[in-house]
């Protein structure tokens, strides 16, 4: 048997590396495995239905830096929420076919969900913000930029149970939010420090007036926007 703190050592090398993938995962993760960032790595489905005894798991990233990852789908994602329910950080960047099912399986079985990053996974709608703002009252941070979202399901994941919890919302390049986003968010999010909106085409004037007495409140860090 190799000790986990060796296994932790090799998945680190193989991570830089590019190495891990669906064949050789199996050998170096381990029960006590707490961080999995598979960013670089050639993976899909299959490694993830081999995550099921890593019930310790608080953080996996399997995002894309660019293009689009084809590989992990909702089905993956369902495998991992089951079997993590640790899970505070979940890193889904560009998987483009994740749909909101697989957020639904997130949102209801990883209850100290945190930090969630489902932006450019263009098949999301507002089934996903749906759920979590039915269920993910600890999240702190939600980016789901360049997807099929409205602002209906904006409305409902802010004024649901992590409105008082949110701190940082990234909504970017969503063609169909309007001012009325712009505008749940501001009025529901009183922790709110940190808001990406940019490249929304149909926000107009009414949301930079709606910006005035969150830009007096200081609290602010970061804040985009594009007024078209």
């Amino acid at each position: 048997m190799i000790p986990s703190e060796v296994k932790d050592k090799l998945i680190k090398i193989m991570i830089w590396n590019g190495t891990l993938n669906d064949q050789n995962i199996s050998q170096v993760i381990h029960s006590r495995l707490q961080m999995l960032n598979l960013q670089n790595c050639n993976i899909s489905d299959e490694a993830l239905r081999q995550l099921g005894n890593c019930k310790q798991l608080k953080m996996i990233n399997v995002g894309f830096r660019s293009g689009e990852r084809v590989s992990i789908t909702s089905a993956g994602i369902i495998s991992i929420a089951s079997s993590c329910p640790s899970l505070k950080e979940v890193y889904l960047e560009r998987c483009s076919n994740v749909l909101d099912e697989g957020i639904l399986a997130i949102a209801r079985n990883c209850k100290h969900l945190q930090i969630l990053n489902i932006g450019r996974c263009s098949n999301i709608t507002d089934g996903a913000l749906y759920a979590l703002g039915q269920n993910s009252c600890f999240l702190q941070s939600v980016k789901f930029s360049a997807t099929k979202v409205t602002d209906d399901g904006v409305t409902a994941l802010v004024s649901g149970v992590c409105s008082q919890s949110l701190k940082e919302v990234y909504m970017d390049r969503c063609v169909n939010l309007t001012d009325g986003s712009v505008e749940a968010v501001l009025n529901c999010c009183p922790k709110l420090h940190i808001f990406i909106f940019h490249e929304c085409p149909l926000i107009t004037e009414r949301s930079r007036e709606a910006l005035y007495p969150f830009l007096r409140s200081n609290q602010i860090k970061q804040l985009t926007w594009t007024v078209y």
